[in-house]
């Protein structure tokens, strides 16, 4: 496998936020009279905000314009709570700069909404190293469809075959899978024993200053 590419998931991939994101969710939903638990919250914390509360509540229980209310107050709350701790997980900066400097793409397939991407990409001044960006509002199908990282392949211009994803959660592992592409998968929400069972898992890791990554260059 020649690497041509390396893409990333954003939340709990590049930044460790996914416990700030289920505590948001959980207060949101529970003050929807969802009745559900923490855990159950992070268990249905994948793909769009809208596929979310269509598996809790079922199809089309807010009007559009409510559901988007309630989903901006839940970005805010999130926001404000993670700015104080808002920075990229262990290593990443360096890593994402020798990849630069070794001539390998960089791209960002994530399920958030644009007002956390510019809230991370901003915060942190990432744009200049990501010249493509693929998010919520771009893709039709959420992860675990492989939409967002072909996507992102193919604005890259590098078939799906020469990328690897980097990942947090099991359903973006699959998503990764699905279109064809090795992964690694970063243990900030859920353990490697949760990642044994994809046969394109190269390694987990916990953080980019793992030596294992040493052997992707």
């Amino acid at each position: 496998m020649m690497t041509k590419a390396f893409i990333f998931d954003m939340n709990g991939t590049m930044i460790d936020d996914m416990q700030y994101h289920t505590i948001a969710w959980h207060k949101i939903l529970s003050d929807l009279n969802a009745g559900i638990s923490l855990e159950d919250t992070k268990l249905q914390m994948y793909g769009k905000a809208e596929e979310m509360f269509d598996r809790v509540f079922g199809a089309n229980k807010f009007e559009e314009n409510t559901l988007q209310e309630i989903i901006l107050q839940k970005e805010l709350a999130y926001q404000e709570a993670f700015k104080p701790h808002l920075k990229l997980i262990n290593g990443l900066d360096v890593f994402l700069e020798k990849a630069k400097a070794q001539s390998i793409k960089l791209a960002i397939g994530t399920a958030a909404p644009k007002t956390n991407v510019d809230y991370v990409l901003d915060g942190l001044n990432l744009r200049n190293l990501f010249p493509v960006v693929v998010g919520a509002e771009d893709v039709i199908t959420s992860k675990p469809d492989p939409e967002v990282f072909l996507k992102c392949a193919e604005e890259l211009s590098v078939p799906p075959e020469n990328c690897i994803v980097f990942e947090d959660s099991p359903k973006g592992i699959e998503a990764a899978k699905n279109g064809g592409m090795k992964a690694i998968a970063i243990t900030s929400f859920h353990p490697a024993e949760d990642f044994k069972d994809f046969d394109n898992v190269l390694f987990c890791i916990e953080n980019y200053e793992d030596v294992k990554l040493k052997g992707l260059f």
